[in-house]
């Protein structure tokens, strides 16, 4: 930000800040068909030929579920207070509700066992996009009987760990779950229709509804924290036409307010209500279940949008405008702090929220493993600089009000991408996917720097 001019520092932060870094456990775990977990949405879309590229899939991804020891210990190395991590469904209840899989459970708590000795407190995610087959099979998050299920599947898990997970996130990203899934079809499960995406994000919502209480009366940790993590993007228009300013409302309500209305102020948006009332299942007490009170909101950000003209509603689809002279990353996405900034401030006026966490920030950029003579290196110093930028911006939202009180870094490891495959790399750990072996990027040593102050 122009009016930093010392650079910034672990202590302009509180004394009490999570620190860390986040992964997905689709995307780190592997050990697919491993100690009795069930099929996954991931695992049927990335074994359909032509839904993910090169044909890639998460059956290995980075090994996690058999390398977490080593990857907790890079943890300390590292200097992490906090690490978020997701929970797969599929290996609680592999059928999506019903038997318990003890072996599923009894590897979550290995895990979080293994963080709390040394010193990390877990931040777990119940749902990261990865719904046990059984349950799409059935019609996914388009029914209500999927509601219902997560809140089985948010018992079984919170009566196991409810001693000892500091922070539960019921949902991450149901925005990504609702629409990239259900209306582009460019994610698990591949769907392209409108009225599913508004059908999911209700049933969605509502599963962060019904988890909530539960998580709350299975806990046995005072200073535990509940809440939900959304991606958000803060929109502007990208010029001064009439159609800019109506792309960037229609950008701002379905990325951003579609959620945060529901879960703030009991209502979904007005603006966008002649679009999605006629499909929303809404019935009687679900807007007072999801409007619960949160201990946080976890805000997910990684780049503004330059909003044009909307060229098809009911698909999402509308035209933005690229900067010239901008970088932008792997992922065609602009780095521009500034917008993380605003995003921030809108979130805490708009909204009010107890307490903020950014649950994901970071970028992915075309890194190099260079062996060399001495030790193998990643030098990425534009990942070093995004973070050192919104840092920043989220120090400049903090000092005005926004009660930031927590920041993990996307991703600790390079992993499976989705749709991209293996083609991007977030990590500020580099991993060489056909050793496992792993490698400190020098965006991690930065971090690392960071952290001890």
């Amino acid at each position: 930000m122009d009016e930093q001019r010392k650079p910034i520092s672990r202590s302009d932060f509180p004394a009490d800040f999570a620190w860390g870094t986040a992964t997905a456990s689709y995307q780190i775990e592997g050990a697919f068909n491993e100690d009795g977990r069930g099929l996954s949405i991931w695992d049927t879309f990335s074994h359909t030929p032509g839904k993910t590229r090169d044909g890639d899939t998460g059956d290995v991804a980075d090994d996690h579920y058999h390398r977490y020891k080593e990857d907790i210990a890079l943890m300390r190395e590292l200097g992490f207070n906090s690490y978020r991590f997701s929970i797969a469904w599929p290996r609680i209840l592999p059928e999506g509700r019903g038997k318990v899989n003890s072996k599923g459970l009894d590897f979550y708590e290995r895990l979080v066992d293994t963080l709390l000795a040394n010193g990390i407190e877990p931040y777990a995610t119940l749902y990261h996009w990865d719904l046990p087959q059984a349950l799409q099979d059935k019609g996914g998050w388009k029914e209500r009987f999927t509601p219902q299920a997560f809140e089985e599947y948010a018992d079984a898990v919170s009566r196991r760990l409810g001693d000892r997970v500091k922070g539960w996130i019921t949902l991450n990203e149901p925005a990504v779950s609702a629409f990239v899934g259900h209306v582009e079809g460019r994610h698990a499960p591949g769907e392209h229709s409108f009225q599913a995406g508004i059908r999911a994000t209700h049933h969605l919502l509502l599963a962060h509804g019904l988890a909530m209480p539960v998580l709350r009366s299975n806990n046995r940790r005072k200073d535990a924290e509940f809440g939900i993590t959304l991606s958000t993007t803060f929109a502007e228009p990208g010029d001064d036409s009439q159609q800019a300013y109506e792309a960037a409302v229609m950008v701002d309500n379905f990325n951003n307010r579609i959620f945060m209305d529901p879960l703030f102020k009991g209502r979904y948006p007005s603006a966008i209500s002649n679009l999605i009332d006629q499909y929303l299942p809404v019935q009687g007490g679900d807007l007072e279940k999801i409007a619960a009170p949160l201990d946080f909101i976890g805000i997910n950000y990684y780049f503004r949008t330059l909003a044009l003209a909307v060229e098809d509603q009911q698909a999402l689809k509308y035209k933005t405008r690229k900067v010239k002279g901008a970088q932008y990353t792997e992922m065609d996405w602009e780095v521009e702090p500034e917008g993380f900034y605003n995003l921030l401030k809108m979130v805490n006026t708009d909204y009010k929220p107890a307490k903020i966490l950014i649950t994901e920030n970071g970028a992915a950029f075309p890194d190099r493993l260079e062996e060399g003579q001495g030790q193998p290196a990643v030098h990425d110093p534009d990942r070093t600089n995004y973070l050192k930028g919104h840092f920043e911006a989220a120090l400049k939202a903090l000092k005005e009000g926004a009660p930031i009180r927590g920041y993990f870094v996307w991703s600790f490891l390079d992993n499976f991408e989705w749709a991209q495959g293996y083609s991007k790399r977030f990590g500020i750990v580099y991993v060489d996917y056909p050793t496992q072996r792993r490698i400190v990027k020098d965006s991690g040593r930065w971090y690392q720097t960071f952290l001890r102050g």
